[in-house]
Parts: structure tokens; C-alpha cells; sequence
């Protein structure tokens, strides 16, 4: 039997995508040949993920996941909104963010992480469904909060199935207070986080560049007042933008009466105790992901008349 070598085993992996314990496998039954073992791989239609990275997956599915005072939210894309529809990748999507509850927050350590059930890695387990399924997949992003007493409220919109769908948010709400009620807040906060998005949980959170766009917005718009005016006009928007987009200013949208720092603070005399709002996540499928444009049929079929 050939002396199989880590250094070839990854020099398969990177030049056709399939996994490690696949890649192992073709090189064992090839003898250490290469190129045989490539060809074997693709005879297995394992070797097909390679050819599909570099196409652009944009749907897919978020996935919430709690346990305790921990929760997870994360994001794998696919090409098509067919395959968020597919048992087995709901499955891998379900696994994969259990996992993320215990293997960190970053898709590095998630991808490391050994797949339940399986002799190989999340990373690995992906590649064999990309091979199966015949799509380009990523996880792409991956979040956790967590808090010491009180819940992580989670929301999902466009639900699929169970902890899966379109949006994924998740609520800390820090409180020795009523979990029962608790829980109930935290969704409706949760739900308000969906529907509004806010940048930021209050203005220090904002992203100094975002807070310096702003200001330029505002000079220019101004151009011409004087210095002490111009000042008192960008501080005066400012205070507006961070009632729209930071979530502790932003009008409560169960009740546009008050803000959701007020909604909080009333809270706290049926839970029973303070209640402190200390951090959110929200993850929209295939947002920031420039999307193929869809081809023009009509101008292909013309053109190869034309041909």
C-alpha cells in the first residue's frame, strides 16, 4: 500500500474540492496516484465542488439556535432558493448551527468543528453536499450572544422550517426578572429588529465613518452658515438620525407611541425586576451580496441565430 501523505492529501483536496476523508479514500484505492485519483473522485461526482466555487450563492437559509443563556445565528447560502428547500440541506444547516452554539463564533472554528454523526468536519461535510446537490454553497457569516441571567430571544421571518427562514434575529435582554415574560418581550423586540434594522443599539455603537457621512450630508446641504450654526445643525441631525436607526431610539413598532428604551423601562415592573437591552444581531439572507443579473434569453437565442 502507497505511504499516503498529508501533503497530498490536501493537494487533492485543493484541486478538486472534495473532502478530506474522500480525498484519502481516492488516493488509497489509485496507490498515491494523483491524477488517478482525481479521476476517481469525479467518476464518484465528488470532485464537482471545486468547479462550482466561484458561482455567486445568495439564497439559502439563516438558522437560529438557543440553548440557555446562549444562542447562535447563522447564514449559508446556496444559488437557488430551490435548494433551501431540500431536506438534506435544511438538515446541514440545522446541525451546523447547533454546533455553532459550542464551537465559537467565527466560521473558521465552525468549519473546523467535527459534523455529528460523521468522521469528518462541517467544512468537509459541505463540500459533499455541494458535490450531491450539484450547487455552489458557503456558510457565510455566523453570531453569538449570550448573557449571565435573562433570555436571548430569537425571531425568524420567511420560516421554511423550524429555527429556519429568511431573517434571523436574536435579542440579550439581561434580567433576574420573569423568564416567562421575559421570553415574550424579547421576541416582540426581536420582531421590531426584523422589520426596522437598525444599524447600532444606541449612538455609540454607530460606525464612526457612518457618523462622518452623516456630518457631510448635513454640511453640505448647509453650505454657506456660519461656523457656530453649521455646528448646532449637524448636532441637531445627528440626534435625528439616531432616533431612526439605533434600536434603543427607535419608535417601538408594536407601539409607535414610545421608543423602545421607554418600552424597556415600563417593562421592568412586570418582570419584576431592571431589564437591560445588551445587544442584538440580525441577519438578512443575501444581504451585501451583489447578485448575478438574471440572462436575457431572447438576446442569447438572437445572437446565436445570428451566428
Amino acid at each position: 500500500m502507497a505511504n499516503i501523505t498529508a501533503a497530498m492529501v490536501k493537494e487533492l483536496r485543493e484541486k478538486t474540492g472534495a473532502g478530506m476523508m474522500d480525498c484519502k479514500s481516492a488516493l488509497n484505492e489509485t496507490a498515491g496516484d494523483l491524477e488517478a485519483a482525481v479521476d476517481w473522485l469525479r467518476k464518484k461526482g465528488l470532485a464537482k465542488a471545486a468547479k462550482k466555487a466561484g458561482r455567486v450563492a445568495a439564497e439559502g437559509l439563516v438558522a437560529v439556535e438557543s440553548a440557555g443563556h446562549h444562542a447562535a445565528v447563522l447564514e449559508v447560502n446556496s444559488e437557488t432558493d430551490f435548494v433551501a428547500r431540500n431536506d438534506g440541506f435544511q438538515a446541514f444547516v440545522r446541525e451546523a448551527a447547533k454546533l455553532a452554539l459550542q464551537a465559537g463564533d467565527s466560521i473558521e472554528t465552525l468549519e473546523a468543528a467535527k459534523f455529528p454523526g460523521a468522521e469528518t468536519t462541517v467544512k468537509d461535510k459541505l463540500q459533499e453536499l455541494i458535490a450531491t446537490i450539484g450547487e455552489n454553497m458557503t456558510l457565510r457569516r455566523v453570531a453569538k450572544l449570550s448573557v449571565e441571567k435573562g433570555v436571548i430571544a430569537s425571531y425568524v421571518h420567511g420560516q421554511v422550517s423550524e429555527g429556519l427562514g429568511k431573517i434571523g434575529v436574536l435579542v440579550a435582554l439581561e434580567s433576574a426578572g420573569d423568564v416567562t415574560f421575559l421570553s415574550q418581550l424579547g421576541r416582540q423586540i426581536a420582531m421590531h429588529v426584523a422589520a426596522t434594522n437598525p444599524v447600532a443599539l444606541d449612538a455609540s455603537g454607530v460606525d464612526a465613518a457612518t457618523v462622518e457621512r452623516e456630518s457631510n450630508i448635513l454640511r453640505e446641504k448647509n453650505a454657506g452658515k456660519p461656523d457656530h450654526v453649521m455646528a448646532k445643525i449637524v448636532e441637531s441631525g445627528l440626534k435625528s438620525y439616531y432616533k431612526e436607526v439605533t434600536l434603543l431610539e427607535q419608535p417601538f413598532v408594536h407601539d409607535s407611541s414610545k421608543t423602545v428604551s421607554q418600552v424597556l423601562k415600563e417593562s421592568e415592573g412586570k418582570a419584576g425586576g431592571p431589564v437591560k437591552l445588551t445587544g442584538f444581531v440580525r441577519y438578512a439572507l443575501g444581504e451585501g451580496i451583489e447578485k448575478e443579473e438574471a440572462p436575457d434569453f431572447a438576446a442569447e437565442v438572437a445572437a446565436a441565430a445570428k451566428g
